[in-house]
């Protein structure tokens, strides 16, 4: 099956690659963005597809089910950073937005989403004086994703210490208001309940009738994910197939449950052609 240096090191992940390369008519391959195609940076707006990343993906999306990436952005701000639109071999792309909240499909370029829940426009009014009364408002960046709000701790002295700091205080926050906080790499995000990239990957998956799934991550966010895929292969009735890739080991929690742990946005771009090729001598 090629002569990769990245190959799954589990059974579970080997039998999920198997099964993409047996019927990749039924496969699906969701990816994360920030952190999977794309390099972290200290400022989230200048955060770009990494190079090679979207050619790597309209090499490979002819060639299997379906492509999704599913990440915790706005769907439209994913699209533009990722450069996803227009592209020849994209043109079945999905990208669900804000943990499956809000959709872009390539086919139509139009974004579906909900109203915001009433809870962040309060969020958004009393954030301001909890960063002040912490110290922190200087040191943070609070990045309005409209459907969520997000404070990024990277920027401060000590980046982890503020994200400690401010993760009981905005906890309450957001369960005063109905919302919760969604833990990252030095990011703290308020968001709904009841939404999160594993519901998001486990209805695209029924949805499309996929019949193996590849899904790569980089943070605590894609845990639901990677559970998502664990219940799918684990399923009695109709097992589906799965392979758990982790880009970068920031994150161990994320990496010790992957079926592949790979450096980082630019192997994860290695990887997603290399599968392509293997397809291509498959189909051969």
């Amino acid at each position: 099956m090629g002569s990769h240096p990245y190959r799954p090191t589990t059974p579970a992940g080997l039998r999920g690659l198997e099964a993409v390369l047996a019927r990749p008519e039924k496969a699906l391959v969701a990816l994360d963005f920030d952190g999977t195609l794309a390099d972290i940076v200290p400022d989230p707006e200048r955060a770009r597809a990494h190079p090679g990343a979207v050619e790597a993906l309209a090499a490979l999306a002819p060639r299997v089910g379906a492509v999704a990436v599913i990440t915790g952005r706005p769907a439209d701000v994913a699209v533009r950073y990722g450069g996803f639109a227009g592209v020849a071999g994209l043109d079945h792309l999905v990208v669900l937005g804000h943990y499956g909240a809000e959709r872009w499909d390539a086919a139509t370029g139009e974004v579906r989403a909900p109203d915001p829940h009433p809870g962040i426009a309060a969020v958004r009014a009393g954030l301001p004086a909890l960063l002040e009364k912490s110290g922190l408002r200087e040191e943070t960046w609070t990045e309005d994703k409209g459907h969520a709000i997000a404070v990024h701790t990277r920027r401060a002295a000590d980046p982890q210490a503020a994200f400690e700091a401010l993760r009981g205080p905005l906890g309450e926050l957001a369960a005063a208001h109905g919302l919760i906080v969604e833990p990252g790499r030095l990011v703290l995000e308020l968001r709904p309940p009841g939404m999160d990239k594993g519901v998001a990957l486990t209805g695209y998956v029924h949805e499309i009738g996929a019949a193996s799934v590849v899904y790569a991550g980089d943070d605590l966010g894609d845990l639901a994910a990677y559970a998502a895929v664990e219940r799918l292969r684990e399923d009695e009735a109709n097992p589906v197939p799965g392979l758990l890739i982790c880009s970068g080991t920031e994150v161990p929690e994320l990496a010790a449950r992957a079926d592949l742990t790979l450096p980082g946005p630019g192997a994860v771009v290695d990887q997603l052609h290399d599968l392509a090729r293997q397809l291509a001598a498959h189909a051969g």
